[in-house]
């Protein structure tokens, strides 16, 4: 045969397609998610998340240690704890968990460690719901008060970026205000801008036991079958001081990771979620994949949609296991 294009000739050997590859996963953008919780000498492996655990504060500082000798350096952090309320008091208060966990990352390590941490009430209110319940409906306003005082109660603890999670409507603005009003200014708001109602949250919603007790997240969280209203959320974060905007769950939204990327300037991130992480394990363990190979076309999968920061519970096995360099 004559054939004046072939392209398997750039497909031959690995170092050929390492030579041609047009997108890949930088190490420098991808942060690892932490569960911190009351007590002392926590140290609880998560059943539907395996190798990820609840910790407390005296066991994640630990942990942190361990996995920044692996080159971890950003870090972000979910609270867990059975003290709630219908106005999640704990959620600003000194023995948050994730608080105290923040002074004390920030002590032992400074500007060596980058740390965010979740703003949203799901943990900390007595109905598991992102807000406050009123007459049995999340009040947005009222809601948005408690992620201020959250928001602020963090930064003063020494926290490097805030991720609002809640999708309460003006939170952006109301938490960049209080922030800049305090003297806060170099504080970095990572808006969960386009975070979809979806069914890959269930492992996440043992590990952090913030499953609503009553209804669901549909009248608060967006409804998957809808791209232009994420356009229309990133508009909104973006005038109210978001420095960073996040689009979650990850592999089943690409394209909106990808409409973001169009439609931005800034930082575009997503959270490789709690469901994406458990359907891996799965496969693995059952032996229907190679769990680096699988991981790695994922996370590039993410790269190549237009992510350039990725939250993912598989950086720590990805850095043990050298599979970036596979």
């Amino acid at each position: 045969m004559t054939i004046s294009h072939r392209p398997r000739r750039l497909r031959r050997n690995q170092l050929i397609r390492d030579l041609v590859a047009e997108h890949h996963v930088h190490l420098d953008g991808l942060i690892q998610p932490y569960f911190v919780c009351d007590g002392t000498g926590v140290r609880d492996e998560i059943n539907t998340m395996p190798g990820i655990h609840r910790e407390s504060v005296d066991s994640l500082v630990e942990s942190i240690g361990n996995d920044r000798k692996l080159g971890i350096s950003k870090v972000m952090l979910f609270g867990v704890t059975d003290r709630r309320d219908p106005m999640a008091a704990t959620a600003w208060d000194d023995d948050n968990p994730v608080i105290r966990a923040v002074r004390k990352l920030e002590d032992k390590f400074g500007d060596d460690a980058h740390v965010c941490a979740d703003v949203c009430l799901c943990a900390y209110t007595d109905t598991g719901h992102c807000g406050i319940m009123v007459d049995g409906v999340v009040d947005n306003d009222k809601s948005v008060d408690i992620l201020c005082k959250m928001s602020l109660a963090l930064a003063k603890a020494g926290c490097d970026c805030l991720g609002p999670s809640d999708m309460m409507d003006g939170r952006i603005g109301a938490i960049r205000k209080t922030l800049e009003a305090e003297g806060y200014t170099d504080t970095i708001i990572m808006a969960y801008t386009a975070k979809y109602a979806s069914s890959y949250y269930g492992p996440f919603r043992e590990a952090a036991c913030s499953t609503p007790g009553e209804g669901d997240r549909k009248g608060y969280q967006m409804d998957f079958r809808n791209c232009t209203e994420a356009v229309h959320e990133l508009s909104l974060d973006e005038l109210e001081g978001a420095d960073i905007v996040m689009v979650k769950p990850a592999l089943t939204y690409l394209d909106i990771i990808s409409d973001f990327k169009r439609n931005t300037s800034i930082p575009v991130a997503a959270y490789n979620v709690s469901g994406e992480y458990a359907a891996v394990k799965l496969m693995t363990q059952t032996g229907l994949a190679e769990e680096g190979a699988l991981i790695m076309e994922n996370l590039t999968a993410i790269t190549r949609a237009g992510a350039t920061i990725i939250l993912t519970y598989h950086l720590r096995d990805i850095l043990k296991n050298g599979w970036h360099q596979a």
